[in-house]
């Protein structure tokens, strides 16, 4: 009888694995470990660009090749159009991916604001993008685009599927809806009421209202927002939309002219601007 004892099952044996998978898996690791080292020395070095080339290309004959692209924060954007950049690659070997070039062609795409690629071992791309929002609907020279707040053209749109957005019209006016939000928000009150807004002359503001009234705005941000401001408090004392005016003129600080619509040519007497402290008692009067 031998007296030699029977060979302990090793760990990867004890939970359920075939014999010598610990070691497979060992060597897998071991020649993972080396390939990454002599990767980041010609890297670190700067090698001949061949060898580099070489290396990754061995990667990708070991297995380590880009075989799927996770796609993650596209809901606008053509989902369809990512992977077709994902996988335009030289060399599908995951170590020679382009990740700033791939980036840099990501954000060719009007909805994508930021994008980050990264490589998930042993063959995931992994593509998350942040996408702009949608701000107004802009149209110049008889065309209609989706811009976000920056002005950024994101897509064209028809005029049968047009989005619930601000319209704003005029050469260069998808440049100013920041500073149109911003001049909005000094009338809060009035911003839902609002339809869409011309930039005329690349100078000033004429704001169309949902009733069909135009609200003509002086040049200067302070001067459009003191005017806004002003319309604001006279509407709230005695409204001014809604009772058939067609037109407010406020480009004088001095004076507010109204025309209205039963009469084009004929001009209501002119308005005293209120004090903002003050109520406009006679304002009803006025007009």
């Amino acid at each position: 009888m031998s007296t030699r004892r029977a060979k302990e099952p090793g760990l990867m044996e004890q939970i359920g694995f075939a014999p010598g998978t610990g070691r497979r898996i060992a060597n897998w690791t071991v020649a993972l470990v080396a390939a990454g080292v002599i990767l980041a020395a010609i890297l670190a070095f700067r090698l001949p660009q061949l060898a580099a080339a070489g290396v990754g290309e061995g990667l990708g004959n070991a297995g380590f090749t880009m075989r799927r692209v996770e796609i993650k924060g596209a809901e606008r954007v053509s989902r369809l159009a990512i992977y077709n950049v994902a996988f335009d690659q030289p060399s599908m070997a995951l170590a020679m991916i382009d990740l700033e070039a791939t980036r840099e062609r990501l954000l060719q795409f009007g909805w994508i604001r930021e994008a980050r690629v990264s490589r998930r071992w042993p063959d995931t791309l992994v593509i998350d993008v942040i996408e702009r929002q949608p701000a107004a609907i802009w149209q110049n020279g008889g065309r209609l685009s989706i811009v976000d707040a920056e002005g950024v053209v994101l897509e064209p749109v028809r005029v049968e599927a047009m989005p619930e957005l601000l319209l704003v019209v005029g050469d260069a006016a998808n440049r100013q809806i920041g500073a149109l939000a911003t001049l909005l928000d000094r009338a809060p009150r009035l911003r839902p009421l609002i339809s869409g807004a011309n930039w005329v002359g690349q100078r000033r503001w004429d704001l169309r209202f949902g009733g069909g009234e135009l609200l003509m705005l002086p040049e200067g941000e302070d001067a459009a927002a003191r005017a806004i401001q002003r319309f604001a408090l006279m509407d709230q004392q005695d409204p001014l939309l809604g009772r058939g005016f067609v037109r407010i003129d406020m480009r004088d600080p001095r004076r507010t002219y109204v025309r209205i619509s039963r009469d084009p040519g004929a001009i209501v007497p002119t308005l005293t601007p209120p004090d903002p402290g003050q109520p406009p008692a006679d304002l009803a009067d006025t007009i």
